[in-house]
């Protein structure tokens, strides 16, 4: 089978092995891992020859899910109920609970009276569940290119192509006759950004703070520009690990808004409002996600903007003001000279500018999806779009594709033209992950039942 960097290069599994994949996932974090559990656990309950093989590549060398805000008292902002099994199927072992049984930790998380854990708890959880369908993947495995494969003139396989950094690139391919795309967000940053030790994303944030505590050069002023959760998280934990320095938070808004948490306002979230927002004309579907930003994008949970605003008060009081808000304010433009920035900030109902000579700046401006024709190369010109070039996506998650293509390609994330706003979120994973599941089952028996009909 052909593939890039020569036969010596190459190590082709199926080739030797016959073993085509009935899914391959690419990307290994929460979403994919969820899929893996409801595979495995299918599995267990059929015969041999009914089951679904699968396998999932991941670029990382372990799992890890933004490792770089694992701030040490940051809790999750989802229920841990919303875990990756329990909206699925209660009875899983996979969950969050048994995960705690596991760790002698039950008794004690139930005297927290939260739905809430911290945030390093439950990444631990994912690691705790991603080693037990630990047979299914293949970490350092960095897809590099996915290539049709035709056979009387309809694409029935996909041929994936991953390589291994730490085995001197070696290349590996795999046949599959599904793809779960789940390469989760990449950072979202102004235009004209260039990165360096002293300007980065806030998904770097831990490892580049560690870098800095205590060394040779001092912070003295840190700039953080954005107006959600993670902006707001980053403030507060460059805050307390620079006692000596200012921190000037720098968004638009007049202030951080609270995350509407209300219990109808969650209702965006439960499964059946995925029926909803799918079948709603485009118009609608703009106006559900638009009302309902206020539950995810560019809010901040309320105790946090509390804290924040108790420690500017208590500065002022003091006389030493550290926690600067720059609110109603863009950055206009950033300078290097050293080790030093200078940063010009516009507070923009007079256009007043100042600059601010500063140490750093963490841009912690979100993320944005990947399209698929970026990420996966050639299969994207296979893949059907509506008149605004958005990919047409079916309910159980898959891309619709040529009338020659009858192997599959299912999406997780990316979809919230046609999902809603869960799409990126862990809010529905567990059920995403068990109709996916059911998509493939049910797409395998049409195909066996056309193939005994020929």
């Amino acid at each position: 089978m052909p593939a890039e960097g020569g036969d010596d290069a190459v190590n082709t599994l199926h080739s030797g092995s016959g073993t085509i994949y009935d899914v391959l996932g690419i990307g290994f974090g929460p979403s994919n891992l969820a899929l893996a559990i409801a595979v495995r656990e299918y599995n267990a309950q059929v015969a041999e020859g009914d089951r679904i093989r699968a396998g999932f590549l991941e670029k990382q060398p372990r799992f890890g899910w933004h490792r770089g805000m694992l701030i040490d008292d940051a809790t999750m902002q989802v229920s841990f109920l919303k875990d990756l099994v329990t909206m699925r199927d209660p009875t899983s072992d996979f969950s969050f609970l048994c995960y705690l049984r596991e760790r002698d930790r039950l008794v004690d998380f139930l005297n927290q009276k939260t739905l809430f854990p911290l945030r390093i708890e439950f990444h631990d959880y994912f690691e705790w569940a991603a080693a037990r369908v630990g047979e299914l993947v293949e970490y350092s495995a960095e897809v590099v290119s996915v290539k049709p494969v035709t056979e009387q003139g309809e694409v029935r396989w996909f041929d994936v192509t991953s390589r291994d950094p730490a085995d001197g690139g070696r290349l590996t391919v795999r046949r599959a006759r599904s793809l779960c795309v789940a390469t989760g967000m990449e950072p979202r940053l102004p235009p004209g950004t260039v990165l360096c030790d002293r300007v980065w994303h806030n998904s770097e944030l831990i490892p580049r703070v560690a870098g800095l505590v205590g060394g040779a050069t001092p912070v003295r002023r840190a700039v953080v520009l954005g107006a959600g959760q993670s902006a707001a998280e980053a403030v507060d934990y460059l805050h307390r690990s620079f006692p000596d320095a200012e921190i000037c938070s720098v968004f638009a808004k007049y202030g951080y808004t609270p995350a509407d948490d209300s219990p109808f306002a969650n209702r965006i979230f439960d499964p059946e409002a995925v029926d909803v927002y799918y079948g709603a004309p485009r118009e609608v579907k703009r106006s559900l996600f638009d009302y309902h930003r206020s539950t995810n994008y560019s809010v901040v949970d309320m105790e946090l903007i509390e804290g924040l605003s108790r420690t500017m008060y208590q500065e002022k009081v003091q006389g030493r003001q550290r926690l600067r808000m720059l609110n109603v304010s863009r950055i206009r433009e950033v300078s290097a000279d050293g080790d030093r920035l200078g940063i010009t900030v516009e507070f923009l109902p007079t256009g007043e500018r100042e600059v601010l000579e500063a140490d750093l700046l963490v841009h912690a401006t979100g993320y944005q999806p990947q399209g698929i024709g970026e990420r996966l190369g050639e299969i994207g010109k296979l893949c059907l779009r509506d008149e605004e070039d958005a990919l047409l996506v079916g309910r159980d998650h898959r891309v619709e594709t040529i009338a020659q293509v009858t192997s599959d390609i299912y999406l997780q994330g990316g979809t919230e033209h046609t999902h809603g706003i869960t799409s990126t979120l862990l809010s529905n994973t567990a059920v995403r992950a068990g109709e996916i599941r059911a998509s493939l089952i049910a797409r395998r028996a049409t195909e066996a039942r056309s193939r005994g009909a020929a």
